[in-house]
């Protein structure tokens, strides 16, 4: 989703959304996305929109509760009265962490006090485990945050140094039972597999680590996701000059398999391809609004924002970003209206991931067919299928891409 989109429009100074996107909003479940492009150093094998101090000489963190307020203010304007309650806030990064505990509540009240948080509202931040202290974790409680996912990737320290992460393999649990210490409701630990150099037995230390903390109800949550090599950036190019190796697909599916088998034993259920949980109350209920084509603003940075069928995406740069808000004009760079096909392939694809599933009656005969295929194949639960829904089976969970290639029209 980036501005070189062949669909993409400019998005207007002023921001503003056709009535056709504003039409029936307040029935659709409404959340906040605040990016926060600071990192203290950029991991090798992260091509997300981040900095670091260098990369922005001359520019303040201090100032940037102002920039995202000024945003919000924009959003509301934009969004009109009677606003929709906020039912979750995503801080997200970056490392939002890097800024101090009074700001990330500064943000979050004026969230509340532009739209009004629900009473049952979620509120995350993701942290680096370094990022954290008992006192800051503390502080963030006591604003309002709820739920904090941890970027822990591995407990192997060589796999670590490979992904240029800068906390020591024990960090991630330690700052895991500080979080809930601290009272947050649901804890996350983000896992990476098939890091070039990981061994079948790290990934199992891993899996210990995480699996410990849950034993003892510190951690409800687990991410685990493939490492993808993304082109430019510094892992990317050790791989190009032969420094390391190619991760492998089949060992990547080793270990999900693995992980699947330790997690379900541990009481964790799937309810996403790459997210588990304890119960129905540890999901991440913001990431089930975006898979489940709520409305989300994105504030910040190149953030993307989703509201009725129409996409956008800020500007990248903060200087960029921060010129365009003083000027009172919209930070957006660029959006599309997306069309009922382009709508269709998203929730297909979005609800396919789902332990839920997909509907089938939202899908034409021909797809209909391709399900069946699938189930014959072991790849969708027939079960399921037989009352209405294309679920996948543990084997299609491992060629979830192609079992919704073939559930859309070509």
């Amino acid at each position: 989703m980036a501005a070189a989109l062949p669909d993409a429009e400019p998005m207007p100074d002023d921001g503003a959304l056709p009535d056709s996107a504003l039409a029936g909003r307040r029935e659709r479940p409404f959340g906040i996305y605040v990016h926060v492009p600071f990192c203290a150093s950029r991991c090798g094998y992260c091509d997300f929109n981040t900095y670091t101090a260098d990369q922005l000489p001359g520019a303040s963190r201090d100032d940037y509760p102002d920039l995202v307020l000024a945003e919000l203010a924009q959003a509301r304007r934009v969004l009109g009265a009677d606003p929709t309650p906020v039912r979750t806030v995503f801080f997200g990064g970056g490392t939002p962490t890097l800024l101090p505990p009074d700001a990330l509540a500064r943000i979050l009240a004026g969230i509340d006090a532009t739209f009004g948080l629900a009473p049952d509202a979620e509120v995350t931040t993701e942290a680096n485990p370094e990022s954290v202290t008992p006192a800051s974790l503390a502080a963030l409680r006591r604003a309002g945050f709820t739920r904090i996912s941890l970027g822990m990737q591995s407990a192997a320290e060589h796999v670590l140094a490979v992904l240029d992460r800068r906390h020591t393999p024990g960090r991630a649990v330690a700052a895991a039972r500080e979080a809930a210490a601290a009272g947050f409701d649901h804890v996350n630990m983000d896992l990476i597999y098939g890091t070039p150099g990981e061994t079948a037995q790290d990934w199992a230390d891993s899996l210990d680590a995480v699996l410990a903390a849950v034993a003892d109800g510190v951690v409800d949550h687990v991410s685990a996701y493939s490492l993808i090599v993304e082109d430019g950036t510094r892992l990317a190019a050790r791989i190009a000059r032969g420094e390391l190796p190619t991760p492998s697909d089949d060992v990547a599916a080793d270990r999900y398999l693995a992980a699947e088998k330790r997690l379900t034993a541990a009481g964790l259920t799937w309810y996403e391809v790459s997210n588990w949980a304890a119960d129905d109350a540890a999901r991440c209920r913001h990431n089930l609004l975006y898979w489940t084509g709520g409305d989300w603003w994105g504030l910040g940075p190149g953030a993307h924002s989703h509201v009725g069928g129409v996409r956008w995406w800020n500007v990248k740069h903060p200087s960029r970003y921060a010129q365009r808000l003083a000027a009172g004009l919209s930070p957006g760079a660029g959006r599309e209206i997306l069309t009922a096909a382009e709508r269709h392939t998203e929730d297909v694809l979005l609800a396919t991931r789902l332990r839920t599933g997909l509907d089938l009656s939202v899908l034409p005969e021909p797809a209909v067919a391709a399900a069946h295929r699938a189930a014959a194949d072991g790849l969708l639960a027939t079960a399921d299928l037989a009352a209405g829904r294309a679920v996948l089976t543990l084997d299609g969970r491992l060629l979830a891409d192609a079992v919704v290639r073939d559930l859309l029209p070509d």
